[in-house]
Order: structure tokens, then C-alpha cells, then sequence
């Protein structure tokens, strides 16, 4: 579904990401991990488009997507939960939901039965404003939103950052519900090992803006990708 080839990326006069390939496909949970600073988050926003990478490649579902912008991709079928959450707090639940509608054809603009399925406190809460819910409340919130868009590839950064550990196992347990229909890939930044290395079936393990390791968990071990992202 996702293919990247040599991804450069630069802040300033800094290069972040040094010539990155990465493969991701539908039905599969693709764990990007490493160490703080390594260029993970950095490597997710230029899939996204929402920094523009200096080099390389990056094809989704066959189609080459050039450096096309974030909203371009998103219509494309790029969704992305960036780390921090990045909800509208004025606006509320359902308002921040229909932020998606954006991403769709009028005929699709409803929240189908299975986002309040997946995310019930979010049917409770629809006319609460997004900036009065909890960290675990808005992280469900934005994997909603993005959810909605219906996309191909779905890019989660950190989603269990600062996030209490009932919530966590509802966002692993949903991240295992898309994975099994089959449709979407995932891509999966997460510092949380335990929980990384139980849904991923690939790893991209990155240091110094490169990737150090890539497998699939058949082919690399607990101990190899525990001991490669320990400080």
C-alpha cells in the first residue's frame, strides 16, 4: 500500500532524515521505533506532507504522490493522528468529527454507527467542546476524525503518549480492528514497547534519521528490536 524510497528531509540547514525506505502494507500494523531525536515523528509529517521533504520517493496504492501538500494527501488517502493530537479545542466532538466531511463526498458526510461503536464516550460527549476533554478522550477524538476520511494509510504518532492505561488498551484493541478489515495500511510511531511490539507485524527501527533495522516479527526477534531501541 505504502512504498518510500529514499526520503530526505530537512529543518533549516539540518538534515533529519537521511535517504529512508520503508514499505507498508494493507492488513498490517508497520511499527516505526527508536530512540527520542531519531526522525520518526519527522519521517511521518513528510508522508503526510505536512513538511515537505527534500527527496525521494513515496507511492501510495501505485500512484506516485510527488510533494503534494497535507490536505492534498488526505483526499488521497493519507489519514494522520499527528503526535499531540492536534484537535480544535473550541470546537466541539461533533464539529471536530465533521472536519473530516472535508476529505468526502457529500452523499458520505454522516459518522457511520462503527466510529461511536469503537469510541462510545465519544456518542456521550458530542456537544462537549474538544479542549474539555481528556488526553485519552481527544487522542480517541482524532483517531475518530481520522477514521472518517476512510484512508488507505493511516500514520498514528505516539498515540498512547500521556494516556491512561484503560484508554490505551481501547486504542490497541481498535488499531487491531482496522488492521483485521484489511483495507488500510498502518504506520505506527510509538515509545511504548510492550504495547508496539504486540500489534506490530513489521518493524522500521530508525537511528540518526536512517533506518538501523527492518523486518517482519517472524524474521527479528523481541531481543533484537528491544535491544535496538534502548537508550
Amino acid at each position: 500500500m505504502l512504498k518510500v524510497e529514499g526520503l530526505t528531509l530537512y529543518y533549516g540547514g539540518s538534515q533529519i532524515l537521511h535517504g529512508v525506505d520503508l514499505e507498508a502494507a494493507a492488513g498490517e500494523v508497520t511499527c516505526v521505533m527508536g530512540t527520542n531525536g531519531v526522525g520518526k515523528t519527522s519521517l511521518l509529517k513528510a508522508i503526510s506532507g505536512t513538511h515537505p521533504r527534500a527527496g525521494g520517493s513515496v507511492t501510495l496504492d501505485g500512484e506516485s504522490l510527488g510533494k503534494l501538500p497535507a490536505h492534498v494527501l488526505a483526499h488521497k488517502g493519507v489519514g494522520y493522528v499527528p503526535q499531540g493530537r492536534m484537535i480544535f479545542p473550541l470546537l466541539t466532538v461533533q464539529e471536530n468529527l465533521e472536519t473530516a466531511y472535508a476529505c468526502l463526498p457529500k452523499s458520505e458526510h454522516v459518522v457511520p454507527d462503527e466510529i461511536y461503536e469503537l469510541f462510545p464516550i465519544l456518542k456521550e460527549f458530542l456537544g462537549r467542546r474538544g479542549g474539555d476533554l481528556s488526553g485519552g478522550q481527544q487522542q480517541q477524538l482524532a483517531i475518530a476524525r481520522a477514521m472518517l476520511t476512510k484512508p488507505k494509510l493511516l500514520l498514528l504518532d505516539e498515540p498512547t503518549e500521556g494516556i491512561q492505561p484503560n484508554i490505551i488498551q481501547q486504542i490497541g484493541r481498535v488499531i487491531e480492528y482496522l488492521r483485521d478489515q484489511g483495507t488500510m495500511a498502518i504506520v505506527l510511531v510509538e515509545q511504548y514497547f510492550e504495547f508496539a511490539y504486540g500489534l506490530a507485524d513489521r518493524f522500521v527501527v530508525m537511528k540518526r534519521g536512517a533506518v538501523s533495522m527492518a523486518g517482519s516479527k517472524a524474521e527479528l526477534s523481541y531481543e533484537d528490536v528491544k535491544k535496538s531501541v534502548s537508550v
